[in-house]
């Protein structure tokens, strides 16, 4: 698990720790000073290190300093018996992972110990805001998407993406954009949905001076802003039939005219559109145009949800947790693997926009550096499961899911918790079925009628 390295000019806690940590089975080495310590590194380097601050020689402060220089990962716990406000603020400015007052609670400070070589066990970001890609992930589902972005790169073909709320698609349409030859022109976005239609109309096409009231100029729609560039319209699925019309002339001839305009304008956009919708269910309602679906569902893309990408989760969260920290100019948090195994156990509604903002509060709320199952936020630990996620997945994995949330939970008495759900829903459909027949209910499940009816009566459901 990595060595531990114990710094104290006094033999006795020396001896302390000595004692501590052979009997927790971890390994360690003491040294009577910094000098000792600096040297030893020459030779081999430790995971964790703790220092007392007032030595003979080179303070532990100093000795902090020189270690961060050169070995930035290695979390420093700082000890001394002359605690005071200046000196604490000073071992955190310098990197210290944590500020132990003497006399200590040993098992308190084993601890800290373990924390912070779990903290050192943990792989190095792999990804921060400075290196990142234009789109993260490892998935094979997300391998597929970065082939066909190559293969567009050379076309300027229609793309009509699909996927739910939150799983990236702005992020695939930018990736497009900016692997095309269109790459150095601009890439417009707009959200159909969230702009009231009798204005969206103007948005896209743009009108002209005295248009209508308030029309006190031209104005350019996102068409015209994107020319010989991209125009993503996210949420297609939403915009209004009498606009679908004005849309697919556009497709089909580049050309339009602005709102209260008699000037022909003509433009050369690569559209690429998306929805979270199923635009054929909407085409059989009548609420979408057939023509324009085919005219855009010329290459069709589909985003995957977070929940079926769970091994792109903990770069994801490297990611993000990495760029909060940047922006709050604070420590990047690490995720425990309690924590990222616990996340791949969740259903994630929101997908990534969702694991996104948790990185971002747990940046902001966490306590400690390394991100525990008790420090995420209450609604994230009792998520719960709707009817919605059952229809829409297997069963066996939701139900695998709720019970890695009640194992990491700490719940206890899970087996028959369960089991006496599965036999209570078993027996009160069995019995909706056969309109409250014990006997037919039983024989349905295969069952004895005495079972049936000292099951009902364990279970106390109602007949």
């Amino acid at each position: 698990m990595g060595r531990v390295w114990i710094l104290d000019d006094d033999k006795s806690i020396r001896w302390v720790f000595e004692k501590a940590l052979e009997k927790a089975g971890l390994d360690f080495k003491t040294f009577s000073n910094t000098n000792e310590a600096i040297n030893q590194f020459n030779h081999d380097k430790p995971s964790v290190i703790l220092s007392d601050i007032r030595m003979p020689g080179e303070s532990g402060l100093v000795f902090l300093t020189k270690v961060k220089e050169k070995f930035p990962h290695i979390p420093i716990i700082i000890m001394t018996a002359y605690s005071d406000l200046d000196t604490a603020v000073a071992s955190f400015k310098k990197g210290a992972f944590e500020y132990i007052a003497k006399p200590f609670d040993i098992d308190k400070v084993l601890d800290v110990i373990r924390k912070a070589l779990e903290l050192n066990t943990v792989a190095p970001q792999e990804i921060s805001p400075e290196n990142s890609p234009d789109i993260i992930g490892q998935a094979q589902s997300m391998q597929e998407i970065f082939r066909i972005i190559g293969k567009l790169s050379q076309s300027n073909a229609t793309v009509l993406i699909n996927g739910e709320s939150g799983s990236g698609k702005e992020l695939v349409a930018n990736a497009i954009h900016k692997n095309s030859t269109r790459k150095d022109k601009p890439f417009i976005a707009i959200n159909t949905a969230a702009i009231p239609k009798e204005l969206l109309e103007a948005e896209l096409f743009g009108y002209e001076k005295g248009a209508f009231t308030g029309a006190n100029q031209r104005q350019f729609g996102k068409f015209e802003q994107a020319n010989e560039g991209t125009l993503f319209l996210d949420e297609i699925g939403d915009m209004p039939v009498e606009l679908q019309t004005r849309l697919l002339r556009v497709l089909n001839d580049g050309q339009f005219y602005r709102i209260g305009g008699q000037e022909l304008v003509k433009v050369d956009v690569r559209v690429i559109a998306a929805t979270h919708q199923n635009l054929q269910l909407l085409v059989k309602e009548a609420k979408f145009r057939d023509d324009l679906f085919h005219r855009l569902n010329v290459i069709r893309l589909n985003v995957p949800p977070l929940r079926e990408r769970i091994e792109d989760i903990k770069i994801l969260c490297q990611f993000f947790l990495s760029q909060s920290a940047k922006k709050l100019q604070t420590e990047v948090k690490v995720l425990s693997q309690d924590v990222i195994e616990y996340f791949k156990s969740l259903y994630w509604h929101g997908n990534v926009r969702q694991l996104e903002n948790v990185c971002h509060w747990l940046t902001v709320m966490a306590a400690g550096k390394v991100i525990k199952i008790s420090d995420l936020p209450a609604e994230l630990k009792n998520e719960p499961i709707s009817q919605t996620d059952i229809l829409n997945g297997s069963w066996r994995e939701q139900l695998q899911r709720e019970v890695t949330r009640s194992l990491f939970s700490g719940n206890h008495d899970i087996y028959a918790q369960f089991i006496n759900e599965i036999e209570g829903i078993l027996i009160k459909e069995a019995l909706k079925s056969s309109k409250n027949r014990r006997i037919d209910a039983a024989k349905a499940l295969g069952i004895g009628r005495n079972t049936i009816t000292r099951k009902i009566k364990e279970l106390k459901i109602e007949n």
